[in-house]
């Protein structure tokens, strides 16, 4: 695992906790996606993946997370820094699949 990376990650987690959510963002569905939920499901797999072993399981649902932050971004208004937190996001999420499929502890889920 590159420790570069998993700082990188680290620090970009911190500065997402401090960031306030932006309130246009509350209620919203863009592309089909609620952004409440998108962001809090990122969110627990990011900081999951700082703490915890990386597994199927969870690289497959941040790669779902990855492909959904993708399709709305280009619909985001930039009103409370919205654009800039899901880019954030993004950016953290592209990463936490990278370091873990570098891990060679990843492993399959089973069962």
């Amino acid at each position: 695992m590159d420790e570069s990376e998993r700082d990188l990650l680290a620090r970009l987690w911190e500065e997402h906790v401090r960031m306030p959510f932006p309130p246009n963002m509350r209620g919203r569905e863009i592309e089909g996606e609620d952004m409440v939920y998108l962001d809090a499901s990122i969110a627990i797999g990011v900081s999951s993946s700082l703490s915890e072993p990386f597994d199927v399981k969870r690289r497959d649902a941040l790669l779902r997370c990855l492909a959904a932050v993708e399709k709305v971004l280009p619909s985001i208004d930039d009103a409370g820094g919205a654009i800039e937190r899901y880019e954030r996001l993004r950016e953290m999420v592209a990463l936490a699949v990278g370091i873990g499929d570098a891990d060679p502890r990843r492993r399959p889920v089973v069962g």
